[in-house]
């Protein structure tokens, strides 16, 4: 069963913001578990991943297509540890035959023995964790506690297998109308193959989700992946190192994504201390991934909340500057000086460039202040200014092709 199939495990949504007692009890949570794998592994023994991946991407994102190559990338030779086949290993099956709820600390004690295993020495890929609140507080103390084993063993012949840990988010993007297109193709290739499987008899069933035939679904899925997955990713960017992946597009084309996103930190020789200080300005891909989904949301809010305001700014842009617009058709700029008081509202200015990205121009205004003399006081010398404000607006787009000779 794949982790996007496979019902969450108990625990309180992302969605929430955890109180004081529910950290409280998450740090129970983990404190449990890390004493159990203590005490049956032995202190020396608790060696961990030296890099984590923590892979998210929104349904039809191509997640199990690229993990592979993911993992090429990064050198990594294991498996990925997908959360939903660890909640169906035998493990786990023993926990529900003996009447007991796969919940958080189930989960995380699943995990963290799993995370012990050889085969993950220098590195892993985890897919579908963190999926709750208590998981993300379990994650911090897990890479807390594992910088704690490399100063704890740091000098001593045991030192190699306590390595500098890594921890990095990397994130598929797809927005909402590509998500639901694709989880839609894919139950209708699912169904034909699986139909043919069982026609002659050669091959195997595919997996076959009752989400890639119901388009409610299909967006309800991808609307509980932004609410939760997405929040879970996103409450930890700002501890380590983020990857944000544009998705869309062909696998050739989303995998050139990845390696220069990669390439981009690996390359990367700042200080740790100036990346921290850096993490607060978001990578270029994914402010312009949302910003068509943004823009029109505050279109439409433009036109539901504040009509009045809305229409006098498209007044003003048919009757003022529409008409030098189109006389600027062939060389694609047009440069308006206005006076006019519609755009001394500054929620009008902010409406007036979301009109024009909304068309397809590129459109700036600047606002000069110029003080024009009223008067002199003859006595005085004094003179008396008033303030005049120009806005100069700059409206590009693409110039028309015109044949020459």
């Amino acid at each position: 069963m794949s982790a996007a199939s496979h019902p969450a495990p108990e625990g309180k949504p992302i969605a929430s913001k955890l109180t004081d007692l529910e950290i409280k009890d998450a740090h129970l949570i983990f404190q449990s578990v890390w004493e159990d794998l203590n005490e049956s592994t032995g202190r020396e023994n608790l060696r961990f991943p030296k890099e984590i991946i923590l892979l998210g991407g929104a349904p039809g994102s191509g997640k199990g297509t690229h993990t592979a190559f993911i993992a090429k990338t990064r050198g990594l030779t294991c498996p990925p540890v997908v959360i939903s086949a660890l909640l169906d290993s035998p493990e786990a099956k023993r926990l529900k035959d003996a009447g007991a709820m796969v919940g958080d600390r189930e989960v995380i004690g699943l995990l963290l023995h799993e995370l012990m295993k050889p085969a993950y020495r220098d590195g892993v890929i985890l897919d579908g964790f963190p999926r709750t609140q208590v998981q993300v507080e379990c994650l911090k103390m897990l890479v807390d506690k594992m910088h704690k084993l490399r100063r704890e063993f740091y000098g001593t012949p045991l030192g190699i297998h306590f390595r500098q840990p890594t921890v990095h988010i990397m994130v598929l993007f797809v927005d909402e109308k590509e998500s639901i297109a694709r989880q839609l193709k894919r139950g209708r290739e699912t169904r034909q193959h699986n139909e043919e499987v069982l026609r002659t008899g050669d091959g195997a069933l595919w997996e076959d989700r009752p989400t890639d035939h119901d388009e409610a679904l299909a967006q309800r899925r991808y609307r509980v992946f932004k609410e939760q997955t997405w929040d879970a990713l996103q409450s930890l960017k700002e501890i380590f190192h983020y990857h944000f992946i544009n998705a869309e597009g062909t696998i050739a084309e989303v995998e050139q994504n990845i390696l220069n996103e990669l390439e981009y930190q690996s390359t990367l020789e700042l200080d740790p201390k100036t990346v921290d200080r850096l993490r607060g300005v978001p990578v270029a891909s994914e402010l312009s991934i949302h910003a068509r989904q943004e823009l029109v949301k505050r279109l439409d809010s433009y036109e539901f909340d504040q009509p009045e305001r809305f229409a006098r700014v498209i007044a003003f842009i048919e009757q003022k500057i529409v008409p030098i617009v189109k006389r600027h058709a062939i060389s694609g700029t047009a440069h308006i000086n206005t006076e006019d008081t519609t755009l001394d509202d500054p929620q009008a200015l902010v409406m007036l460039i979301d009109v024009f990205s909304e068309r397809g121009y590129h459109a700036t205004v600047d606002l000069h202040k110029i003080e024009v003399p009223e008067k002199v006081d003859l006595a005085t010398g004094q003179i008396t200014c008033r303030m005049k404000k120009v806005f100069r607006i700059q409206v590009r787009f693409s110039g028309s092709e015109i044949r020459r000779g």
